[in-house]
């Protein structure tokens, strides 16, 4: 059985959407629908997001990769029968 997920969005992700690229907020969206239709767990096993938890300051988030460059960050909450999930902020990664 999966476990549902909702995704919520902070104000900080709001203002950041306005801003960022077509292809990534159409890449944030396929990753919302994804995590809503099969939940959070099941799309941490697809390999092209890359989800991995965070360490230091970042500790008790989660990021995925939207693409070489952008990365998504997010919190999980596990309210019983579901996982509230909030994303946080996307932003562009250096490398």
């Amino acid at each position: 059985m999966v476990r549902p997920s909702k995704v919520l969005t902070s104000k900080n992700f709001e203002k950041q959407l306005k801003k960022l690229p077509k292809f990534i907020n159409e890449a944030v969206l396929i990753w919302i629908s994804t995590v809503e239709e099969i939940g959070i767990r099941e799309t941490r096993k697809l390999k092209g997001y890359h989800d991995e938890p965070l360490k230091g300051s970042r500790r008790g988030q989660r990021s995925v990769r939207l693409n070489k460059a952008y990365r998504l960050f997010y919190t999980e909450q596990d309210y019983g029968l579901i996982d509230l999930i909030t994303i946080d902020e996307v932003n562009k990664h250096g490398y």
